[in-house]
C-alpha cells in the first residue's frame, strides 16, 4: 500500500461512526460523578482546585468505559490514584527543566510499556503522563502538591462510590460476551447449512474465555449462568461442523443433508435462545418446531456412521443449552457438567499483579517489539513537545505533548487514525463551546454545568468513535478553562493550534522510529504454523491413547493455537494498512498461507468432534502420524522463518505407512481428516515455496497489482469487493 493510499484510509478510519450500543446511564452515573466534586470545589474553594477535581473524576470516568473484566469501581479508584501520583511528582520536579524533563520521559517510557499488559493498562498509563503535563502550569509547593494530588484522587473515590452505590448490569460485560460466543456459534451453525465449509472466527471463543477468568471475590458472587455456558459453545462448535461436512458428516445431498440442515436450525435457534437469556437474564422460549427436530428416532434416523454420531452428540449437548435457555438466570441454573471439583479460571487480584506485569514486560525489552518502540517514542515525543510547547509564544503550551501522548498508540493506523479524528474532534467541539461562550458571557457556575454536560456527552460516545467523543471532550475543556477565568479569545485558537502540532509530531515519529509489522509476517506465520502442529498432533494422541492426560494436552493446544492465529489476525491486519512494501510474504502469498492453515485447522477440529472417551478402542497408527505431523510443523516454522521451503517427508511416509495397516480402515474420520490436513499443508507449501528469482518478480508484481488497484479504483472502474 503507498502512502497516499494508506492516509486515505486513515481518514476514513478516523471519521468512522463505529457501531456501539449507547450506554445513556452509565454516561449519566460518571457525568454525576464528575460534577459532585466540580461543584463542592466551587464552592468551597476555587475554581482552580475545582479543574483539579474534575480532571480525576473525568479520567477515572473515561478509564472505566476501556475494555476490561476486572470491577469497574477498581478500575476508577487505580486510575485516580494514578493521576494523583503522577500530579504530585510533577510538582515536585516541575520547578526546573534538570528534573522535569527526566521524569516526564522515564514515565512516558513507563506509560508506553504498559501496552504489554494490555491496551487499558496502556491508555490509562497515557492519561496519567497528561495529568503530569498539566501540573505544570500550576504553582509548585509541596503543600500545593498534595492538596491538588488529593483532590484528583478524591474524583476517581468519587466515580468509584457512585458505582458501588449505583451498579448498572453488574456483570453485563461478561453477559454480552457469553451471550456472543453462543450467538457466534449459532450464526455458524445457520452458515453451515449453506457452505458446509464456512469459516469460524474464534475470537468470540476466545473473548468469552477472558471473560471467565474472575478473582475470588468475583467467583463468589458470580450469577450462576455464567459457569456453564461457555463450555457448550466451545464444545458444540466441533460437532456442528462435523455434522454439515461432506467428507466426515452428512451426504452432500439427499434425505441425510435435509436432516442435517434441519438440525443446524434447530441448533441455532436453541443457541440464540441461550444467548437471549443470559444477555437479559430472562427466561427463553424455543419454537415446538425446533424441540421436535432435537428428537432422535433410532428405527427412522436417515443419518448413518459418522454423521449419525455427530447428530446423537449435537442433540445431547443442545438438551443442555434448552436447560439454560429455559431456566434462565433468575432460577435456579443447572449445574454445569465436568468434575464436582473443577476450578474457575482464576484472575489475579490488583495485588498479585506485580509479578504477571514482570512476566508481561520483560520480553518486551527488546528493540524490535513494538511494545518498547512504542515506549521509546511516546518518552521523545512528550519531551520534545514540552520543549517546543515551552518556546512558543502562547499560554497551555502542554497541549502540544498532551495531544502527542494521548494519539500514540503501537501501531501505524491507530496512531494516524486517531490524530486525525482528535484534530476534527478538537475543530468542533471548539467550534461549539466557542459559541455557546460567546451566547452566555463568562459565568464560572453556568460554565461548570456545561462542563459535566459535556462530560456526559464524551462519555456517552465513547464507543462510537475517537473523534464524536473527542468533540465533546474539546467542549469540556474549553469550558473547564473558561471556568477558572481564561479569556475564550485566547484558549481556543490556541487549543486548535496546538492541538494540530501535537498530532502532527506523534505522526512524525511514527515515521522517524516506526514499528512496522509486514515484516514480522513470517514469523507470525511460523509460530501459527507451528501451534497448528501441536494441536492436530494432541488430536491423534487422543486417539491413539484416548486418557484424561491426552485430553487435556489436547486442550492446552487448542487455546494456543487460537492465541497463536490471533496473534497472526492482528499482525495481518495491521501489515495490510502499512504504507511499506512486502518482506518475506507479499499479500497474495500471505493470504493463500493464511486459508491454507485455517483448512488444516479445519480438519482438526473435525477430528477432534469424533474424539475417542476414555473405554473407547484406541487407534495406534495415529501416533506415528502425531509424530511426523509435530516434527514437520516444526521445522516448516523454522523455514517459513527463514525464507525456506517446507517439507512434508515424515507426514507423507507416515501416511503411506497407514494406507498399508488393515486396521486404518477402522477409523475413516481421523484418516479422512489427515488426508485433508495433508492437502492443506500443500497449499501451505505452494503459497510460500519460491526460488530467490521468483521471490524478486512476486515483489515486483505485488507492486504492479497495488498501482493497478489503486488506479482503478481512482477512476472507478475497480471490483466492488476484493476477491479471494
Amino acid at each position: 500500500m503507498t502512502w497516499l493510499r494508506a492516509l486515505r484510509e486513515v481518514v476514513r478510519s478516523g471519521l468512522t461512526i463505529e457501531e456501539a450500543r449507547l450506554e445513556p446511564l452509565l454516561a449519566l452515573r460518571t457525568a454525576v460523578g464528575v460534577s459532585i466534586v466540580i461543584g463542592p470545589a466551587l464552592w468551597l474553594a476555587s475554581p482552580a482546585y475545582a479543574a483539579s477535581a474534575a480532571l480525576g473524576a473525568y479520567s477515572a470516568g473515561a478509564a472505566t468505559f476501556q475494555r476490561t473484566w476486572r470491577p469497574r469501581k477498581v478500575i476508577a479508584l487505580g486510575a485516580g490514584v494514578g493521576l494523583a501520583l503522577s500530579t504530585f511528582l510533577g510538582y515536585l520536579a516541575a520547578g526546573r527543566l534538570a528534573t522535569f524533563l527526566p521524569l516526564l520521559a522515564v514515565w512516558a517510557f513507563a506509560a508506553g510499556m504498559a501496552w504489554a499488559v494490555g491496551s487499558t493498562a496502556g491508555i490509562v498509563a497515557a492519561t496519567t503522563v497528561g495529568s503530569m503535563l498539566v501540573t505544570v502550569t500550576l504553582p509548585t509547593s509541596v503543600g500545593r502538591a498534595l492538596e491538588h494530588a488529593g483532590i484528583i484522587a478524591l474524583g476517581g473515590v468519587a466515580q468509584a462510590l457512585l458505582i458501588l452505590l449505583f451498579p448498572i448490569r453488574r456483570w453485563g460485560a461478561h453477559r454480552d460476551a457469553l451471550a456472543d460466543a453462543l450467538a457466534a456459534v449459532a450464526d455458524y451453525a445457520r452458515r453451515l447449512r449453506h457452505d458446509p465449509t464456512a469459516p469460524f472466527d474464534p475470537e468470540p471463543l476466545m473473548t468469552a474465555r477472558d471473560a471467565a477468568a474472575v478473582t475470588p471475590s468475583q467467583a463468589r458472587t458470580r450469577p450462576p449462568v455464567l459457569h456453564g455456558p461457555r463450555g457448550l459453545a466451545e464444545r458444540i462448535r466441533p460437532v456442528v461442523a462435523a455434522l454439515a461436512d461432506p467428507d466426515v458428516g452428512a451426504p452432500a445431498e439427499g434425505p441425510g443433508r435435509d436432516r442435517a440442515r434441519e438440525l443446524l436450525d434447530a441448533a441455532a435457534e436453541v443457541l440464540d435462545a441461550a444467548a437471549r437469556s443470559i444477555r437479559r437474564g430472562t427466561p427463553a422460549e424455543v419454537s415446538p418446531e425446533s424441540t421436535d427436530a432435537l428428537r432422535v428416532d433410532e428405527e427412522h434416523e436417515v443419518l448413518e456412521g459418522p454423521a449419525r454420531q455427530a447428530a446423537a452428540r449435537l442433540v445431547e449437548l443442545l438438551g443442555e443449552a434448552l436447560e439454560v435457555a429455559r431456566c434462565g438466570t433468575r432460577g435456579r441454573t443447572p449445574a454445569p457438567p465436568g468434575p464436582a471439583n473443577a476450578q474457575f479460571l482464576v484472575r489475579p487480584t490488583m495485588f498479585r499483579l506485580v509479578p504477571v506485569v514482570v512476566r508481561a514486560v520483560r520480553p518486551e525489552l527488546r528493540r524490535d517489539s513494538p511494545v518498547f518502540r512504542h515506549a521509546v517514542r511516546l518518552a521523545a515525543v512528550a519531551t520534545l513537545g514540552y520543549l517546543i510547547a515551552a518556546r512558543l509564544p502562547v499560554g497551555h503550551g502542554y497541549w502540544v505533548p498532551i495531544t502527542s501522548v494521548m494519539v500514540m498508540r503501537p501501531d501505524f493506523h491507530r496512531t494516524y487514525a486517531r490524530a486525525v479524528a482528535r484534530l476534527a474532534g478538537t475543530l468542533a467541539g471548539v467550534a461549539l463551546a466557542t459559541g455557546t461562550v460567546r451566547a452566555l458571557g463568562p459565568d464560572a457556575q453556568v460554565f461548570g454545568l456545561l462542563a459535566v454536560v459535556s462530560a456526559g456527552l464524551s462519555f456517552m460516545l465513547n464507543r462510537t468513535g475517537y473523534a464524536y467523543s473527542q468533540c465533546f471532550t474539546a467542549a469540556y475543556v474549553v469550558f473547564l478553562l473558561g471556568m477558572g477565568g481564561q479569556a475564550w479569545e485566547q484558549t481556543v485558537p490556541e487549543r486548535v493550534v496546538l492541538t494540530l502540532l501535537g498530532g502532527a509530531l506523534a505522526m512524525l515519529a511514527y515515521v522517524v522510529f516506526p514499528a512496522w509489522e509486514t515484516p514480522r509476517l513470517p514469523g507470525r506465520l511460523a509460530d501459527w504454523l507451528a501451534a497448528e502442529g501441536r494441536y492436530a498432533a494432541a488430536v491423534l494422541r487422543s486417539y491413539a491413547e484416548p486418557t484424561r492426560e491426552h485430553h487435556a494436552d489436547l486442550r492446552r493446544a487448542l487455546l494456543a493455537s487460537r492465541e497463536a492465529r490471533a496473534a497472526w489476525q492482528e499482525t495481518y491486519d495491521r501489515a495490510r494498512q502499512e504504507p511499506v512494501r512486502p518482506r518475506g510474504l507479499t499479500s497474495r502469498e500471505a493470504e493463500e498461507a493464511q486459508e491454507a492453515l485455517k483448512g488444516f485447522d479445519r480438519a482438526a477440529m473435525l477430528m477432534e468432534s469424533h474424539v475417542l472417551r476414555d473405554d473407547s478402542r484406541p487407534v495406534p497408527e495415529a501416533e506415528r502420524l502425531a509424530e511426523a505431523l509435530e516434527a514437520d510443523t516444526a521445522q516448516a516454522a523454522v523455514d517459513v522463518r527463514e525464507h525456506r521451503n517446507p517439507d512434508w517427508a515424515r507426514v507423507e511416509e507416515a501416511l503411506h505407512a497407514w494406507e498399508g495397516a488393515a486396521a486404518g480402515d477402522g477409523s475413516p474420520v481421523v484418516r479422512r481428516g489427515a488426508e485433508m490436513q495433508k492437502q492443506a499443508l500443500e497449499d501451505l507449501a505452494t503459497a510460500v515455496s519460491r526460488t530467490p528469482l521468483e521471490r524478486d518478480v512476486g515483489s515486483a508484481r505485488e507492486e504492479q497489482r497495488v498501482r493497478a488497484a489503486e488506479a482503478a479504483e481512482g477512476d472507478g472502474s475497480g471490483p466492488a469487493h476484493r476477491g479471494g
